[in-house]
């Protein structure tokens, strides 16, 4: 009991300098509170949704997973509904008319479709939908020219009943006032939604007046949901369609959604463990230096009496009661940081309610249990040391520390551990097969990050004394004293500057595979397309007949390829089978996507009955020019096809793509399984470029689901594409950083404490307050550059030998982003100067008698 009571009273004495370690703490766990809190209210968002939304029994169609994208909806003959109406235990039959391959616009062609990926689902106004929303103004559509918006798209563009919107969708385009609007009952997590009458939906959305969607059932009173989908199942047949009970259709719509959200919580609970990582430099820093401070306090606890064991569990105490404290903040810190990236969705147009908060129990027990479960590990050596104190201590002057430089054992530990992971790194780099280098990737970025951190110290001594060289010699005495403060505990210096370096080597490494991603596929770009311009859809949305025939229509164009893509199963020479998807092309797609050949003539692949295949795959099953390879094409007939050509798989593009005519494929598919097209692509007549370019672009206004793209745009776009996805996750590593920082603050406000005396006597022999604010500062700047030497360093080794492993895949080009290490590396500079901030003043401010007083 003595012990807790000497622990409490010590935790609260010393409260202030343990605040920044509660605050890392504190961070960490609101981050993975904050995660799971945001992911489980967004899966019972869904739940609600899916639950309210669907029927007690749903019959749809059973759609093949490798079908080809014919753009329609897949249907059912809308006499289903009459049939199933006479099933027993059938309350009702509706008839539901449901399709996403559609895009809504506003009378000025803008798009009012979600931006946040959600989809545009348009259908036919029905019982099922008036039971999940209501009308709350104007009237359910009455004829072709009417629809029903939803009031979320309503709302966020402004529109009213009575406005003009148009409905692309692959049958064709549809113009309609706005009838009425409609707001869910239960919450709409983005989607836009458009409703017609049931004749206009049939004929508009899926193409054929006497097909649905599904057929949604209700029970009568006293049937289960599992009892009428056996009775439906009797009647139908196994396995001629696809039956769903309510609980199984609301299940497999979250199991559908769930495996993204799951993407998202691992994605950002990997980056909160980063800052926990982070945080336990920071504690052990701290307490470290407590210890340090407290040497003369321990040494007289322990000639009186106090045991080491004692001396350690009081040390452990303390840490418990700091990340019980960080921990209880952070949970509730966790819940408002869930609601805030709530809101931020509501803004990027996935609208969440605060009414579906969800805090499962679990969720402050890992809280908890990781926040006070890392402290008390992070301040287990710095509790060890504390032990060994002596009672003679009490003797010495408290706050020396005892450690001035590192020891060889751990120097050559951390040498060895580099120079593993380094070896792993160049495996990762000279492998032939990615799993393997993938492997040696994982080891040599792990083994190279622990060895840096054991080796810091040793590297401090010299790192530390160039960039003083460079930085700090300017400053004359003051810069000489930064330096020596800087060095004087090489392991205070490594841990703290080990901080900053793990944040760093991240961003410097996704900073090279993102620039490499982006120059290598400029190169091949430049290398293999040979086409003006590129017409595909920013939503995976095959191309409409109506747009495909205005970008054919479109003056000043030498010629315009289609690219399709056709499912089947082959039957190599070999005898083995696979299931794989063919790109069927018009002939000119080989000028427009230029392919070396390794065998044969490309040009003869788009002939009558022939393909081309990739030589991976040749090589695997034996494949020669002239074989002939079974096809049998899914919903379709089996063709014998000759193989004409063997292309390089030394690219990026289309990398083992099998190539055959359009025609090819029509031939030996029904008229209704014929693929739609995926993507277009344009040769302008010679000397017309920028007039097909802006005539092209005017064209397809219309339709704003599909980019259209010369060369250089789509160049631009895929460098936004990737700097987008590297600017969300420098966001998430900056939470790492932050603690970093707070580290650094932290060790340089217990150095100024450790210190006191020192600078009272510097300042009694004539140091200025703001010569010795200039020299904390000075030492800040000079730790943090060398974290961003180190973290930069690293961080571009593991860039580098990630992008050779890449490379297998066709990420050949290596570049090293240049302005943005620079620009990182000035930026640490500034991050030492602001940490030192606080620090600085509170030191400037002491009592010079005072601080010479002190003990």
């Amino acid at each position: 009991m003595t012990v807790v009571k000497t622990s409490m009273r010590n935790f609260f004495a010393h409260k202030g300098r343990m605040a920044l370690s509660a605050i890392a703490v504190l961070l960490s766990v609101a981050f993975v509170c904050g995660t799971l809190v945001f992911t489980d209210t967004m899966n019972t968002t869904f739940d609600k949704l899916f639950n309210s939304t669907a029927s007690d029994v749903t019959v749809s169609a059973k759609v093949d997973k490798d079908a080809q994208r014919t753009g329609r909806p897949e249907t059912l003959p809308a006499s289903l509904a009459d049939e199933l109406r006479k099933v027993d235990g059938v309350k009702s039959a509706t008839a539901d008319i449901s399709s996403e391959q559609v895009t809504l616009v506003d009378s000025k062609n803008d798009s009012l479709s979600p931006t946040s990926g959600a989809p545009t689902i348009a259908g036919n106004w029905g019982e099922e939908d008036q039971q999940m929303m209501e009308l709350v103004s104007g009237h359910a559509p009455r004829g072709p020219a009417e629809v029903v918006l939803d009031k979320d798209t309503v709302d966020k563009h402004d529109l009213k009943v009575g406005d003009q919107v148009k409905v692309i969708a692959f049958p064709g385009t549809t113009e309609a006032k706005i009838s009425g609007v409609a707001a869910f009952t239960a919450t709409n997590p983005g989607a836009a939604l458009v409703f017609f009458d049931t004749p206009t939906a049939q004929e508009r959305l899926l193409g054929k007046k006497d097909a649905i969607s599904s057929v949604l059932l209700t029970a009568q009173d006293g049937t289960t949901e599992k009892q009428l989908k056996k009775a439906v199942t009797d009647r139908l047949g196994a396995d001629t369609h696809k039956v769903q009970t309510k609980s199984e259709a609301a299940a497999s719509m979250a199991e559908d959604v769930g495996s993204f959200l799951d993407v998202m919580k691992y994605a950002m609970l990997g980056f909160a463990g980063i800052a926990v990582l982070v945080g336990i430099f920071l504690i052990v820093n701290t307490f470290s230096m407590l210890v340090a401070q407290r040497t003369r306090e321990i040494g007289l606890m322990r000639a009186i009496g106090s045991s080491r064991r004692q001396v350690n569990r009081s040390v452990l105490i303390e840490a418990f009661l700091l990340g019980v404290i960080g921990s209880v903040l952070g949970i509730g810190a966790g819940v408002g940081l869930a609601i805030g990236l709530m809101k931020l969705m509501g803004q990027m147009g996935m609208n969440l309610s605060t009414n579906d908060l969800t805090i499962k129990w679990t969720t402050p027990v890992i809280g908890l249990v990781l926040g006070i479960v890392v402290t008390v590990l992070a301040a287990y050596l710095p509790a060890r040391r504390a032990g060994k104190v002596s009672p003679m201590a009490a003797l010495r002057d408290a706050g020396t520390p005892a450690d001035g430089r590192s020891g060889w054992v751990r120097a050559a530990i951390g040498l060895v551990l580099t120079g593993a992971g380094t070896a792993g790194l160049f495996a990762a780099a000279g492998a032939t097969k990615a799993a393997e280098g993938s492997m040696f990737l994982g080891l040599g970025v792990v083994l190279t990050l622990i060895g840096f951190i054991v080796v810091g110290p040793l590297l401090a001594g010299v790192v530390v004394r160039v960039l003083s060289a460079v930085v700090l010699r300017a400053f004359g005495p003051v810069g000489r004293m930064a330096e020596r403060n800087a060095l004087r505990n090489p392991r205070r210096t490594g841990a703290t500057a080990a901080a900053l370096m793990i944040g760093l080597a991240l961003v410097a490494c996704l900073s090279v595979v993102g620039s490499s991603m982006v120059a290598s596929a400029t190169s091949e770009l430049d290398k293999s397309v040979g086409a003006d311009y590129i017409i595909q859809s920013n939503i995976g949305q095959p191309i409409t007949p109506e747009a495909e025939k205005t970008v054919k229509d479109s003056p000043d164009l030498a010629h315009v390829t289609r690219l399709k893509s056709a499912s089947a199963e082959l039957t190599f020479p070999d005898g083995k089978k696979l299931r794989d998807r063919l790109s069927a092309t018009d002939p000119s797609y080989a000028t427009d996507l230029r392919r070396e050949v390794t065998d044969g003539d490309l040009a003869a692949a788009y002939g009558a009955d022939a393909m081309s295949i990739g030589e991976e795959m040749a090589k695997k099953h034996g494949v020669k020019v002239g074989d002939t390879i079974s096809t049998a094409f899914v919903g379709g007939k089996t063709a014998e096809l000759k193989v004409a050509a063997i292309t390089s798989d030394d690219t990026s593009l289309d990398k083992g793509a099998m190539y055959l005519n359009i025609t090819t494929a029509e031939r030996y598919l029904p008229a209704d399984k014929a693929p739609a097209t995926v993507a277009m692509f344009a040769q302008a007549q010679d000397g017309k470029e920028a007039q097909a370019y802006a005539t092209l672009k005017k064209s397809m206004k219309a339709y704003p689901q599909y980019l259209v793209q010369d060369q250089t745009d789509f160049k631009e776009n895929l460098k936004d594409q990737v700097g987008q996805l590297l600017n969300m996750v420098y966001g998430l590593l900056a939470l790492a950083i932050i603690v970093a920082v707070l580290g650094v603050v932290n060790t340089l406000a217990l150095s100024v404490v450790e210190r006191t005396r020192e600078i009272g006597l510097m300042r009694a022999i004539g140091l200025s307050r703001r010569q010795l604010r200039r020299m904390i500062r000075l030492e800040s700047v000079v730790i943090a550059l060398f974290g961003a030497v180190l973290g930069l360093g690293l961080g571009m080794g593991w860039g580098t030998a990630a992008q050779k492993l890449l490379a297998l895949e066709g990420l050949g080009v290596l570049e090293i982003p240049w302005p943005t290490i620079i620009t990182v590396f000035i930026g640490s500079a500034f991050v030492g100067l602001f940490a030192a901030l606080v620090p600085a003043f509170r030191a400037g401010r002491m009592n010079v008698l005072n601080a010479i007083a002190s003990e």
